[in-house]
């Protein structure tokens, strides 16, 4: 039950993107919900490894470079999920950073730890 509640607090989040940035498109519920599954199936399998073979960067830019891979991920999703558009790169970046800035304010106040 608390997976099913993450999923869809996570497609709120993609779904009130497009109203604070320009850059991004979602074009209904059903493909934030979609999109919202991709990324978190994206964030769990294919993020680890890219944190691991790009790990000499990230230590030597302080972290920094996980914003990069970050934005990565949400454009290739962006891309790749028909109904959820990004822009460009730089807004996916941003988007990223925004979405998970509203999906960690909406699980703090919808979910009880």
């Amino acid at each position: 039950m608390h997976l099913l509640i993450t999923w869809l607090i996570n497609a709120a989040a993609l779904f009130a993107l497009p109203y604070i940035m320009q850059s991004i498109r979602v074009e209904s519920f059903s493909a934030a919900l979609f999109a919202a599954l991709v990324l978190g199936l994206v964030n769990a399998l294919i993020r680890p490894i890219l944190v691991l073979l790009t790990l000499p960067v990230t230590v030597l830019t302080l972290g920094l470079f996980i914003f990069f891979i970050n934005g990565l991920l949400f454009w290739f999703v962006g891309n790749f999920v028909k109904g959820f558009h990004v822009a460009g790169f730089w807004s996916a970046v941003a988007g990223a950073i925004l979405y998970s800035i509203i999906s960690w304010a909406l699980s703090s106040l919808l979910l009880e730890k």
